[in-house]
Parts: C-alpha cells; structure tokens; sequence
C-alpha cells in the first residue's frame, strides 16, 4: 500500500489514495489496520488516517479516521493537507476545489503558497459551556465545527495541565458525543497561543485546525476577536482563521500548512 506522511502545522497524518479501488478504501479504514499504521515506534505513527476517494459532483472525497480507529466527520488539518496533496496528484486545480466530507462539502485552494480551506458555518454555539471551572480558567464555550469543541479560555494556555484536565472535560457529562478541547489564551504578538486534547487521539496532539476554528469563532461571540484570528498551534506553527458572516451562517476559512514529509510503500505491519 502507497502511502504519503503530511503534516498539518505537526498534526500528522497518513493519507492513501483509493481512488477507484474499494477494497484499497476498506482495508485503509479497518480500526485495526488504523491503530496499526498509527503507531508511534512499531508503524508509521501518525494522528490518523486520510483516505482519498472518488466522490460524485466533487474532485474526490475525503475519509478521516482518528488515531483510535474511530470515524471522525471532519478534520481541518488533514483537509488543509488533502488540499496540498490533490494539487499534488494533479487531482484538482490548485486555484479552486471542493471535496467531500462527513461534514458537508469543503471548498479549497493553493493561495500564497499554502492551502485554505471553507468549512462549513459552525453549529450549536453555547458562548457559556455551563461547566464549573477551575483556577486559570476563565471562560468556557462549545460550539460544533463539523465535530464538538469544548474553548477554555484560559490567562495561561501553556500552564494548562492538558494530559489531566483534558480527559475531565472530553468525557464531561453535559457534552453528549464528547468534545475536542482547547485551551486558548493571548500570545505576546497579538494573536492566540492554542492547545488542544484530541478525541479519537486521546491526548494532546501539536494542532488542531477544527479547534482554531472553534477558538475563533468563541472568541468572537465573546467579543475578543474580530474577523481574522491568528492561533499559533504547540508546534509553532500558525493557523489563520477568517470569518465571513453570510446570509447562510458564518463561513470559517482556515489556512495553514499542508506539508508532504514523504511518501512510501507499507509492508511488514
């Protein structure tokens, strides 16, 4: 099985094209096989596994799977990552693209050198998460971006005890499907410093395009943020979101990057 190694601002992924095969798609979504392949160590190690396919109406569709095996509707680095790879394949045209996903089709494009993404408009925004909170955390919002995302915001996103915190407030009972959670607090340029803990990764991972998304649409219904917000992720890297208020809702771009480490062939797994 060809395979391709990308990162999204230290989210890392491993994508396989299935376009036209679909033994190729349901073998590359076995859980088993994911968990595999996801391995730090004894597989490849990545956050999850991106499958390319072919899609009606759409240059092709994209299947996310979380580090656990599990489905998940929508992942905005891997789409940032689909992006740079379908230009890459001479899949799509670099200036304007759209392809499927669990949460509804997503639009995308090379600009500047770097690719960007259209979700869709952000659901079920509660700017108070009705949730009790602790020392350094100020606020709470939930809001779904294609999947839930719980937003602290906190005074210090670095000093926020992630690896222990995180799992209280992903499993909290008034989150029904559980929820992503980040960790959001002024950066010394301007902008944001976010961290995230990752469903489906089950701990903190170096970026989550869905989570800057949730940050800045939050932080704007809390008046702190204003049309283009910039978040830099855990690995340094940062994720530019723009919202574009329209008569359909909000649309959230997201721009980041969307780099091919390398590519290869999987064989004794």
């Amino acid at each position: 099985m060809k395979f391709w190694k990308m990162s999204g601002s230290g989210n890392d992924f491993v994508f396989v094209d299935a376009r036209g095969d679909d033994l190729l798609a349901k073998r590359a979504s076995d859980a088993e096989f994911v968990r595999t392949v996801c391995a730090p160590h004894t597989g490849v190690g990545a956050d999850g596994v991106a499958i390319i396919q072919t899609a009606h109406a759409h240059d092709f569709r994209l299947t996310y799977l979380n580090r656990d095996g599990s489905f998940g509707e929508l992942c905005g680095n891997a789409s940032l990552c689909a992006t740079r790879l379908a230009v890459e394949l001479a899949i799509a045209d670099p200036a304007g693209l759209m392809f499927a996903t669990d949460a509804g089709s997503v639009r995308g494009r090379i600009r500047e050198g770097r690719p960007e993404v259209d979700l869709q408009p952000p659901q079920g925004l509660r700017p108070d998460a009705g949730i009790s909170r602790l020392h350094g955390e100020q606020r709470m919002g939930f809001v779904t971006v294609g999947v839930p995302h719980l937003v602290v915001r906190a005074a210090d996103a670095e000093l926020a005890e992630v690896a222990t915190r995180g799992p209280e407030l992903r499993y909290h009972s008034s989150l029904q499907a559980g929820a992503n959670v980040n960790w959001v607090s002024p950066d010394d340029d301007g902008g944001w410093r976010i961290r995230t803990y990752e469903r489906g990764v089950e701990a903190e991972t170096l970026a989550c395009g869905t989570g800057a998304v949730a940050c800045a649409f939050v932080l704007g219904a809390w008046g702190e943020a204003g049309g283009v917000t910039k978040l830099r992720t855990r690995s340094g890297r940062t994720l530019t979101v723009t919202l574009r208020p329209g008569p359909d809702g909000t649309t959230p771009s997201l721009a980041g990057e969307g780099r091919i480490v390398f590519e290869g062939v999987l064989r004794e797994l």
